[in-house]
C-alpha cells in the first residue's frame, strides 16, 4: 500500500520550507533512511529522509516550490499504485485553473500590493515577495494547498509581466561578461530583513573598550597543558562565560526592546553565539548560560556551531536569544560596530589581541596583550553611562579570569 512522505515540521516556529533539489525521481528505488530531497528553513537547509521502502511514485512539488509542514510532498509503494488519493488536496484543482488567472496575474505584476488573496490564504514568504515587488495578492490564483497562495505562485507573476524588448546579440554578450546576477539564499534573504529591520528602527551606539589580555592567555595556556576535556577550552569560550556571569548586571542589557512601550529583562542570560557557516551568518542560543560552567558553555558552543555549519540545527535553537556575542578576534579584526539582533537590545563584538605599549611601575614602556571589547547598545533601551559601566565591569572580571572561575 502506497504511502506519502510529508514536509517535515522542524521547531515550532517554522510553518513552511521550500524544497532545495530532488535527490531521488519518480520511478527510483527507495530504501527507508534514504535522502529524498533537501528542503530550507529561514535558518537552515536540512535533508528530507524516507520513512518507507518502495518505489517512488510521485512527486507533488517540485524545487523551489514553498510547502506547508506536514503536507504530503511525494508517494513511496509498488509500481503502478494508485496514488491520487495521496495528493495534497485541492492541489490538482488549483493547477487547472493557472492558465484562467493568467491575464489577471500579468496586471498584478505593476499593481499595489493587496492585503488579501483569492483564496484568504498566503504564505509568508508571498507577502514578504508580494510586498517587496508590487504584487497583488488579490489577482493571484494559488497552486499550494486548499488554493493557497505560496512564493512560487508570486514569481509566476512576475515572470509573466510586460514584455521587454530583447537587448542586441552584442549587448547581451557584453552584459554576460561584465557581471553574474546571484538569486539570494533563503539564509541570506533573511540576514538581509533582520539586518535592514536593525539599523533602521534601532539608535545604535558603539562603544570600545580595550582591556589586559594577560590573565586571560595564562589562564588559557593551563587549560592547554592540563590536557582532557579543559584543552578544548579556547579565548572565545572564556569571554562567553564572563559574559553570562555579568550580563545580569546590567539588565537592561540582557532584554529585548518591544515596539518602543515596554523592555522584556531576562532573569536568566540567554546567549546567542554569532557563527559562520558557508550558507551565511547564523546565531544559536546557550539556554541559561548564567546557570552552567565553563566547560559545559565550550561543549555547548562547539556542538551548535557544527550544527549549524552541518546545515541541520533545529530552528528553536536560533531563537530566543536575550544578547549576542560576535567573535571576529581570529580574522584580526581590531575593532567594529556590532549590528543588534533584534529585538534585543545589544550585542559585544570580540576583537583580535595586539600589543600596545604602556608606562611600567618603574617608569619604563613595556608592551602588553590588548583585546578589544565593542559593545553596541539600543540608546531607546538604555543610556551610555549604564553600558560603558557593563563593558567596565565586564573588562575587570576578564582581566582577573581565575577569581572569576573561582566566584
Amino acid at each position: 500500500m502506497a504511502i506519502c512522505i510529508l514536509m517535515p515540521k522542524v521547531g515550532i516556529t517554522v510553518e513552511s520550507c521550500i524544497i532545495g533539489e530532488w535527490l531521488k525521481k519518480p520511478g527510483d528505488p527507495v530504501s527507508e533512511g534514504d535522502v529524498l530531497f533537501t528542503y530550507e528553513t529561514d535558518k537552515a537547509t536540512l535533508e528530507c529522509e524516507s520513512t518507507a521502502s518502495g518505489t517512488l511514485l510521485e512527486r507533488f512539488y517540485e524545487n523551489g516550490d514553498e510547502v506547508p509542514c506536514l503536507i504530503s510532498v511525494c508517494a513511496i509503494g509498488e509500481p503502478g499504485e494508485d496514488v491520487s488519493s495521496l495528493r495534497p488536496e485541492k492541489a490538482g484543482a488549483a493547477e487547472q485553473k493557472k492558465p484562467a488567472a493568467a491575464p489577471a496575474a500579468k496586471a498584478a505584476a505593476v499593481s499595489p500590493v493587496s492585503s488579501g488573496s483569492a483564496s484568504g490564504a498566503v504564505s509568508p514568504r508571498a507577502k514578504d515577495l508580494a510586498a517587496r515587488s508590487g504584487a497583488d495578492l488579490s489577482s493571484i490564483a494559488g497552486t499550494g494547498p486548499d488554493g493557497r497562495v505560496i512564493e512560487r505562485d508570486v514569481r509566476r507573476v512576475l515572470a509573466e509581466g510586460p514584455d521587454l524588448p530583447a537587448p542586441a546579440p552584442e549587448a547581451a554578450s557584453a552584459a554576460q561578461a561584465e557581471f553574474e546576477d546571484v538569486r539570494l539564499s533563503t539564509i541570506r534573504k533573511t540576514i538581509a530583513r533582520t539586518m535592514f529591520k536593525s539599523l533602521s528602527g534601532m539608535a545604535q551606539l558603539t562603544h570600545n573598550f580595550s582591556f589586559d589580555a594577560s590573565a586571560l592567555l595564562a589562564c588559557r595556556a593551563r587549560f592547554k597543558a592540563e590536557g582532557g576535556d579543559s584543552a578544548g577550552i579556547t579565548l572565545g569560550d572564556m569571554i562567553l562565560f564572563a559574559v553570562s556571569r555579568t550580563l545580569l548586571s546590567c539588565p537592561d542589557l540582557n532584554a529585548h526592546m518591544l515596539e518602543e512601550t515596554s523592555i522584556r529583562r531576562f532573569k536568566h542570560v540567554q546567549l546567542g553565539v554569532a557563527v559562520d557557516t558557508e550558507r551565511g551568518l547564523m546565531v544559536p542560543t546557550v539556554r541559561d548560560a548564567d546557570t552552567k560552567s565553563l566547560l559545559e558553555i565550550s561543549k555547548e558552543v562547539k556542538e551548535l556551531a557544527a550544527a549549524c555549519r552541518a546545515g541541520n540545527i533545529n530552528p528553536d535553537l536560533l531563537s530566543g536569544g536575550s544578547f549576542t556575542v560576535s567573535n571576529l578576534g581570529g580574522f584580526g579584526v581590531e575593532s567594529f560596530s556590532p549590528v543588534i539582533n533584534p529585538p534585543q537590545t545589544g550585542l559585544l563584538g570580540v576583537c583580535t589581541i595586539v600589543q600596545r605599549p604602556r608606562t611600567a611601575k618603574d617608569g619604563s614602556i613595556e608592551l602588553y596583550p590588548a583585546m578589544t571589547l565593542s559593545l553596541t547598545y539600543d540608546h531607546r533601551a538604555l543610556d551610555g553611562a549604564p553600558a560603558s559601566r557593563y563593558v567596565q565591569g565586564l573588562c575587570r572580571k576578564l582581566e582577573n579570569f581565575t577569581e572569576l572561575l573561582s566566584e
